[in-house]
């Protein structure tokens, strides 16, 4: 696959395009039980996920019209992503789970 730009991952539409080639499939939705796959249905655990990246986005005209997506692994092989509003706007049952997650990495080089 060919070498991603900063300027191939400044949109997040853009970026979950990106992550959807590299087989980040599934979307995510955190649920007083855990993190819910909306492909599976299956519920994970903290100690079942793994965050492998994040990227924040900022709106264009708002600031403070923020946000952060996930790449996630699940136990088992599922991965995908999850969206939260960034800051004071946030999902706390996002913000929750997240807290949970022991293993979370922010790659520098733009392989995902």
């Amino acid at each position: 696959m060919e070498a991603v730009t900063d300027d191939d991952l400044k949109t997040m539409v853009a970026c979950t395009n990106r992550l959807e080639q590299l087989g980040f499939a599934t979307q995510f939705k955190a649920t007083t039980a855990g993190l819910k796959s909306l492909k599976t249905e299956k519920i994970y655990a903290p100690d079942e996920v793994k965050i492998v990246n994040f990227y924040r986005f900022e709106g264009a005209s708002d600031p403070s019209d923020s946000a952060i997506l996930y790449a996630i692994e699940a136990e088992g092989g599922e991965k995908g992503t999850l969206v939260d509003a960034y800051g004071p706007d946030n999902d706390t049952a996002i913000s929750n789970f997240i807290k949970l997650v022991e293993q979370i990495e922010k790659k520098v080089d733009k392989e995902l």
